[in-house]
């Protein structure tokens, strides 16, 4: 498939579908969900209209993250399969229209990594940043666990050692603050293509980059890391063109141009995806910027916010890349959240879903899986006030028991189940053509086949208030009402011709619209 300037156009019409692999699908009876559970639900998979699929890591580690804490880049860990599980993964998806995607932890391994053994016995290594002195450089560092004296620099927990990437500004009197061009961040430069590479040759189509911001330390403006990010980004334009990197930055205006072929807007970034659907419900810090957003049932958001870091960043973007906006993450609330009920999530979804963005869906919220408060904390989700295993719960597959993830007794389970014995379930919305997965396939489907609802229609903003109204590719009105109370539009100047996709839209007199709560409509308009 050729490519565009920017990037391979297959990324263009992708509908990514994360999958947190220990929670999706058992298929040996152990409680943790593996790779032959996810192969058995590519039909579900494809029927949804996702074409592209991304796996939180799967890699070997000791999982005191949750597989954040890398010990082996170029293996499986055991508990999801083999890699022979994920070739037939890949093999069987492709023969269903799908990508696979996995996740690259680039800026630190686990402290049981053999890099950081070595290191841990080797002054002369500098994989990773060290200081000699017995006192600690700052309160962050953390002892060396082997023959080697001093502190290491971690990267978030103790046991996740950063890698030396190098910093921008070096200092003399510092001797671990590198420059980016020394031999320990070299060498870890070269091991990321090479990393990258084994994979790429074994049908991966890319990564998402954890915390891609990260790996140039004291880097004031990015200037340095975003260097990094180019160099390897040309070296994949020559070797991989049709392979992509999403990044877990935070600010698409500066990470694309960068290199990165896309960006997520995050929770912890900013307003824009807060401004949206971050409630403060679930899984929250008192450090995040505060503020109501759109998608509730009070209507007190709005969407400025979110249009102006969205329209500033596609304009630095310039067609080189993509914003993604997630529906949740691993680490965010899910759209079924406190006091916004899954009957609530549908407009959320259509918004999503007819912007010019790359869609992220997150496993589970397009049956509307719920936000599950006072979960423990398993393999170090409990961060701080975060709880982010709420987002994190078994996938919910069918009535049978353990709702079909698993044959394993409860006590043996990843994390528990959703008690609740009306949770929404995959066999149970299949069966409700008014349900919200229906719903879900259906937005799917109509972008899929109007390409001015995709990343490459112009869209003009008419309203953001209530309800949201805007203009697709000249030709579609899409309106939105994720409130509880009913909105008006005036409809000046355009006439609508056919209804293709409407839940509680209706004309009233004087020609306005008429948008119910939680209702959303997709229209073709008439000539203007």
């Amino acid at each position: 498939m050729p490519n565009t300037p920017g990037h391979p156009t297959w990324l263009a019409e992708a509908v990514i579908y994360q999958i947190y692999p220990q929670s999706f699908a058992d298929s040996n009876g152990d409680g943790i969900g593996d790779l032959p559970g996810v192969t058995s639900h590519l039909d579900y998979l494809r029927d949804l209209g996702v074409n592209t699929l991304w796996f939180s890591p799967l890699f070997v580690s000791p999982f005191r993250d949750a597989g954040y804490d890398v010990a082996d880049y170029t293996a499986v860990d055991p508990r999801y399969g083999t890699e022979a599980d994920l070739g037939d993964l890949v093999a069987a998806a492709r023969t269903r229209g799908m990508r696979v995607m996995l996740d690259l932890v680039a800026g630190h391994t686990s402290d049981q990594h053999p890099w950081f053994g070595a290191a841990a016995d080797d002054p002369s290594d500098d994989r990773f940043i060290w200081s000699d002195s017995a006192v600690p450089p700052g309160p962050d560092w953390a002892p060396s666990p082997g023959a080697r004296p001093g502190h290491y620099l971690p990267n978030f927990y103790s046991f996740q050692p950063a890698l030396n990437f190098g910093y921008a500004r070096p200092h003399p009197d510092e001797p671990w603050r590198q420059s980016v061009d020394a031999a320990g961040p070299r060498l870890n430069r070269a091991a990321l293509r090479e990393i990258m590479a084994y994979w790429f040759d074994r049908g991966i189509a890319g990564f998402r980059v954890d915390m891609a911001a990260s790996l140039v330390k004291d880097d004031p403006g990015l200037t340095a890391t975003s260097a990094l990010w180019r160099d390897l980004r040309d070296w994949l334009d020559d070797a991989y063109p049709d392979r992509v990197l999403l990044s877990e930055w935070g600010d698409p205006k500066r990470s694309v141009p960068a290199g990165l072929h896309a960006d997520f807007f995050l929770h912890f970034v900013g307003r824009p995806l807060l401004s949206l659907w971050g409630n403060a419900q679930g899984s929250h810090s008192a450090d995040w910027p505060s503020g109501p957003c759109y998608f509730a049932p009070e209507g007190d958001g709005s969407m400025r916010e979110f249009l102006d870091a969205w329209h500033e960043a596609d304009t630095a973007i310039d067609g080189r890349g993509f914003v993604a906006l997630p529906t949740a993450n691993h680490d965010f609330s899910r759209l079924t959240c406190g006091t916004r009920t899954r009957s609530m999530v549908a407009p959320a979804f259509a918004f999503q879903l007819t912007w010019p963005s790359l869609p992220v869906i997150y496993y589970g919220d397009e049956i509307g899986m719920r936000y599950l408060p006072g979960l423990p904390d398993v393999e170090g989700s409990q961060l701080g006030s975060e709880a982010r295993q709420g987002s994190r719960t078994p996938m919910q597959w069918d009535d049978s028991p353990n709702a079909g993830f698993t044959e394993a007794p409860s006590d043996r389970q990843y994390l528990p189940l959703d008690p609740d014995p009306g949770r929404p379930t995959v066999a149970g919305q299949l069966a409700d053509p008014d349900s919200l997965l229906h719903q879900v396939r259906a937005l799917i489907a109509l972008r899929a086949s109007r390409p001015e609802l995709g990343t490459g229609g112009s869209v003009e903003v008419l309203n953001d208030g209530y309800p949201f109204v805007c203009v697709r590719g000249d030709t579609y009105l899409i309106v939105v009402n994720p409130s509880g109370r009913t909105a008006r539009y005036p409809l000046d100047g355009f006439r609508t011709t056919k209804e293709l996709l409407v839940r509680g839209i209706e004309s009233g007199s004087g020609g306005e619209l008429l948008a119910a709560p939680f209702s959303y409509g997709i229209f073709e308009l008439a000539v203007r």
